[in-house]
C-alpha cells in the first residue's frame, strides 16, 4: 500500500480533494485481488461464495464511502463514524468467517482509524485490528506465516498513517499560524495609519478650529468676515469629526471588546444583559465580522426593542460560528429591516454565512448570525 503520499495531497485549501483520495486509495486496492481470486477460482463455492461476494462488495463500498465522506481526514462527521463502524464490522466479520487472504481486510480498516483519530485512540485501533487478525487466523487455521505478515502490516500501516495524519495536522496549524501572523501584521499597519492620521490631520484641524475662533473674535466688527470665518470653522470641525470616525474604523474592535461594550451599553439603557461565549477561538476576520454584528444587534436592541432583558450567545466549533441576540421587547417595527441590519446581512452573506431575523420563540426579537469559520477575505475588508 504505497499510496500514503498520494492520499495526503491537498487541494488549494489544504483539504484533500475527493478525486485525489480516490486516486490514492486505488493503488492499495490491489490486495483485493486475493479474496476475489478465491471466489473466482472456486476455492470458495456455493452459498459461501455468494455470501463472500456480497461481503466483499459491501466492504468495498463502505470503505470507499468512508474515505470520500465529507468529514473524512478532516473533522469526523456523523456519516464518517457510521461508515467506519460498518467497514469494521464487515472487515473483521469476513476475516473470521473466511480466513486466509480475507485477513487483509482489517489492514484497510486500521488505515481508516489512524487517519480519522488522534494517536492515542489510533494505537488502540492498531491493537484491536492486530488481535482481530491473529484471532481470525487461529480460528480459521490460516497459515501462521500469512498471519504474521498481515499482523506486521497492521502495525506498520497503522504507524505510517498516524504519521501521515500528524503531518497533515501540523501543516494545517502552520497555515493557520501564517494566516494569523498576516492578520496581526495587517492590524499593526492599520493601527499605525490610524495613529499617524490622527496625529497629523487631527492636530492640524484642531489648530485650524482654534485659529478660526480667534479670528472670529478679532473680526467682530465685520459681519461678512465673521460669516466666512464661521464657514471655515464649521468645515474644519466637520473634517475633524470625519477624521476621528475614519480612525475609529481603522482601529477594528475585537469580539471581546464589543461584548464588554454591549454589556455597558445595555446596562446604561436599563436592559439586563446575559452574555455567553463557548467553543473554539475565532479567526481574525471572523472575530471582526461577528464583533460588528454584536455592535449592530445591540444598537438595535437599545434603539428599537424597548426590552428589559437581552441575551447574547456566541458559539463556535471547527466549522461554524453562531451569534444569537435575543431580547424580550416588541419584536416588530423598524428594528426588523433597518439599514444597519440590511448592511449586516449583505456583509454576512458575502462571507458565505446567513442572517436570520424575526420574533423570538418566547416573545421579543431574535437576531441569529451563522458564519463558516473559513471566512472569505473580501468579507472582512
Amino acid at each position: 500500500m504505497s499510496f500514503a503520499n498520494l492520499l495526503t495531497f491537498g487541494g488549494a485549501d489544504g483539504v484533500p480533494s475527493r478525486k485525489r483520495r480516490l486516486f490514492g486509495i486505488s493503488f492499495g486496492l490491489v490486495y483485493m485481488f486475493f479474496p476475489i481470486a478465491e471466489i473466482a477460482s472456486g476455492e470458495i463455492s456455493g452459498t459461501r461464495a455468494v455470501w463472500a461476494s456480497l461481503s466483499l462488495v459491501v466492504f468495498l463500498v463502505s470503505y470507499l464511502a468512508t474515505v470520500l465522506s465529507p468529514g473524512s481526514f478532516n473533522e469526523r462527521g456523523r456519516w464518517t463514524l457510521a461508515l467506519l463502524a460498518l467497514t469494521t464490522v464487515i472487515g473483521v466479520g469476513s476475516s473470521l468467517i473466511f480466513g486466509g487472504s480475507w485477513l487483509c481486510l482489517p489492514v484497510y480498516t486500521v488505515v481508516l482509524y489512524c487517519m480519522n483519530f488522534p494517536p492515542r485512540q489510533a494505537f488502540f485501533s492498531i491493537g484491536g485490528m492486530l488481535a482481530a487478525v491473529i484471532g481470525s487466523g487461529l480460528i480459521t487455521g490460516t497459515d501462521p506465516g500469512s498471519v504474521t505478515v498481515l499482523g506486521v502490516q497492521v502495525v506498520t500501516m497503522g504507524m505510517l498513517f498516524i504519521g501521515v495524519r500528524n503531518t497533515r495536522l501540523l501543516a494545517q496549524q502552520l497555515r493557520d499560524a501564517e494566516g494569523e501572523m498576516a492578520r496581526l501584521a495587517a492590524t499593526d499597519e492599520r493601527l499605525r495609519i490610524a495613529r499617524d492620521l490622527h496625529d497629523l490631520l487631527g492636530h492640524s484641524l484642531s489648530l485650524i478650529v482654534l485659529k478660526a475662533e480667534l479670528a472670529g473674535r478679532l473680526a467682530e466688527g465685520s459681519p461678512k468676515v465673521l460669516n466666512e470665518i464661521g464657514d471655515i470653522e464649521s468645515v474644519a470641525r466637520q473634517a475633524l469629526v470625519e477624521v476621528r470616525e475614519a480612525v475609529t474604523g481603522y482601529r477594528q474592535r475585537t469580539m471581546a471588546e464589543e461584548l464588554d461594550s454591549a454589556r455597558s451599553a445595555l446596562r446604561a439603557a436599563r436592559v439586563a444583559a446575559q452574555v455567553r461565549v463557548s467553543g473554539t477561538p475565532l479567526p481574525g476576520l471572523l472575530d471582526g465580522l461577528l464583533a460588528w454584528a454584536v455592535r449592530e444587534g445591540t444598537t438595535n436592541v437599545i434603539r428599537h426593542a424597548e426590552a428589559s432583558r437581552c441575551e447574547i450567545s456566541v458559539t463556535s466549533d471547527m466549522n461554524h460560528a453562531t451569534l444569537d441576540i435575543v431580547d424580550d421587547g416588541r419584536g416588530t417595527g423598524p428594528y426588523e429591516m433597518g439599514s444597519g441590519l440590511q448592511g449586516l446581512t449583505e456583509r454576512i452573506r458575502a462571507a458565505g454565512g446567513e442572517v436570520e431575523t424575526g420574533p423570538a420563540p418566547r416573545g421579543g426579537f431574535r437576531l441569529r448570525v451563522l458564519v463558516p469559520v473559513a471566512v472569505r477575505a473580501e468579507a472582512g475588508s
